[in-house]
């Protein structure tokens, strides 16, 4: 069998040696247009603040290694531009010589990726703007900064990678500011969830320009400037473009090829193209959303590593079943860790799926053993029978730890119930006998059983009867206005001093007391909700 692969990185290499375990025989050829077969493209932001200071530790697996391990024909520099679906051949140009041939194939996987959005605004072309997706791009972004001695730089755009490239040039001493077209940074978490993350990055120093969109870069004697339609009008010595990527399905769509709705290569559950001999791998590809079945794009290495190894199990003729993309994922930001899987209720909204959502504020660890730090968990799940559909989880320790046991459970169709049941580790220094997760999944649970009459903070009526339980030592350093003061310590004493005709808006600090309260209350005939994850909820 010939296999051909057009393009390396994560999904074409992965498909490559996957492909070469389970097919010694094959004849495999793998085209790459950049000088990198296998590169961590994940390290970069960090090759740039030096954490990672060599470079040569972002380059996984090299063509050589690549021959001598696996006996595959790995040809950097090399470009595929044309594929004849009739004869079963593509086009190469080889970069280095401009000479030209036809390589035929049996099985073409195309991995061609993404590439960096680049809006049509004058001054993207000048000296000093960049991306950041690949080493080289990397090294001339390091090579300016000493150059020119900068100490300003701009990062447009607010998702992951701007975010790490901003910190990066923090950590180089540079003066950064973000900006961003939507009005929060982090487009996968809710706003009361971003709005952690962007108190976070400006008590670090980094300048947020939110709401406003890049309309000009140009040059002029002091470096660069920045112009946005909100008129702001900022100096920099660089500016770091990070507005997303976009698909590389030019040259499928040349041939062809189906595309989806978001330009990426539409492929079936075994990751094959509209062409049964061409299969499709990693940031090209139009994927599906696992949670609610639509049409999506998420350009992540998780997922692209794992269509590559799926692709090549297909070549050989096994049985594969690719089940979509959740969107799990994770981010460092000077300590705090940022992680979410699944849908939001933002996405979840737009998408016209019901959900409800439950807020919590718990420990990273039990509370006795030193160095405990509070997370915050927003859990996203389906009202009717508990199923979950995503969360959120922002904090110092053990994020990404929660938010992992959360994506597998949406991966299994798990529901609330299953997170309350979930047996977690538990040592004082790692967690809680209850867990997080186990937790999230009570409250969640205790809604549907209708033992937690909740609400959040958008839907308490301007009138409403809010009622603090938390002790007067707390009530007196902060409150909502207009609520009545009763400790949960006093309240089976004072029951007389509450309206039995009216609702009654119940919050704390974090969500506990304010349950216990509603408990104790809903059973004397009163009408009750708490409101879920208190005052550390409150926008």
């Amino acid at each position: 069998m010939n296999i051909v692969i057009v393009g390396g990185v994560a999904a074409g290499a992965s498909c490559a040696a996957r492909a070469r375990r389970l097919d010694e025989r094959a004849r495999i050829t793998v085209f790459e247009k950049g000088p990198h077969v296998s590169f961590a493209n994940c390290g970069l932001p960090y090759h740039v603040g030096d954490v990672i200071p060599d470079e040569s530790d972002l380059l996984l697996v090299t063509p050589e290694r690549f021959k001598e391990r696996f006996d595959i024909d790995v040809r950097i520099r090399h470009e595929v531009t044309r594929i004849d679906r009739d004869r079963q051949v593509v086009e190469v140009l080889d970069l280095e010589t401009g000479a030209t041939h036809d390589e035929p194939y049996d099985a073409l996987v195309l991995a061609t990726g993404a590439g960096a959005f680049r809006p049509p605004v004058e001054g993207l072309d000048l000296p000093g703007v960049f991306t950041l997706r690949t080493v080289p791009e990397t090294r001339r972004v390091k090579e300016w900064m000493t150059s020119t001695q900068a100490t300003r730089a701009v990062v447009v755009g607010a998702g992951f990678v701007g975010l790490e490239v901003a910190e990066n040039l923090v950590r180089k001493g540079l003066e950064v500011t973000v900006v961003e077209r939507a009005p929060q940074v982090l487009a996968n978490l809710d706003p009361e969830m971003a709005a952690r993350a962007e108190s976070h990055l400006r008590e670090h120093g980094v300048a947020l320009a939110l709401g406003e969109s890049l309309t000009a870069i140009e040059a002029d004697a002091d470096g660069l400037r920045v112009r946005t339609d909100a008129g702001s009008e900022l100096e920099a010595d660089l500016v770091i473009l990070g507005l997303g990527v976009r698909p590389r399905a030019a040259l499928a769509e040349a041939a062809g090829l189906e595309l989806g709705p978001h330009g990426g290569i539409q492929v079936g559950t075994d990751l094959r193209t509209s062409d049964p001999r061409i299969w499709a791998v990693g940031d090209v590809v139009q994927s599906t959303c696992s949670v609610t079945g639509l049409p999506t794009y998420a350009p992540l290495a998780g997922p692209a590593n794992r269509m590559g190894r799926m692709a090549a199990d297909a070549l050989a003729g096994r049985p594969v079943a690719f089940r979509g993309v959740q969107g799990t994922a994770v981010c460092g930001l000077f300590g705090m860790t940022v992680a979410s899987t699944g849908k939001s209720a933002t996405a979840l909204t737009r998408a016209g799926v019901p959900f409800a959502a439950a807020w919590l504020h718990p420990k990273d660890h039990v509370g006795y053993y030193p160095g405990a730090t509070t997370m915050h968990l927003k859990l996203v799940y389906d009202p009717a029978d508990g199923r979950v559909l995503g969360a959120q989880a922002v904090g110092a320790d053990g994020v990404a730890k929660r938010i992992d046991v959360i994506a597998m459970a949406i991966q299994l169709g798990g529901t609330v119930y299953d997170l309350e049941q979930s047996e977690l580790c538990y040592a004082p220094q790692f967690g809680a006998a209850k867990d997080p997760v186990n937790i999230a999944g009570m409250i969640a649970g205790n809604r549907l059983r209708g033992d937690l009459p909740a609400a959040d903070w958008a839907h308490v009526p301007a009138d409403a009867m809010l009622v603090d339980v938390r002790e007067p030592h707390e009530f007196a350093v902060e409150h909502v206005p207009g609520a009545l003061s009763l400790p949960l310590s006093e309240l089976r004493g004072r029951l007389d001093e509450l309206p039995d005709d009216r609702t009654l808006w119940l919050y704390c600090r974090s969500g506990k007391r304010s349950y216990d309260a509603a408990r104790a209350l809903t059973q004397r005939g009163f009408d009750v909700r708490t409101i879920q994850g208190g005052l550390m909820s409150r926008p």
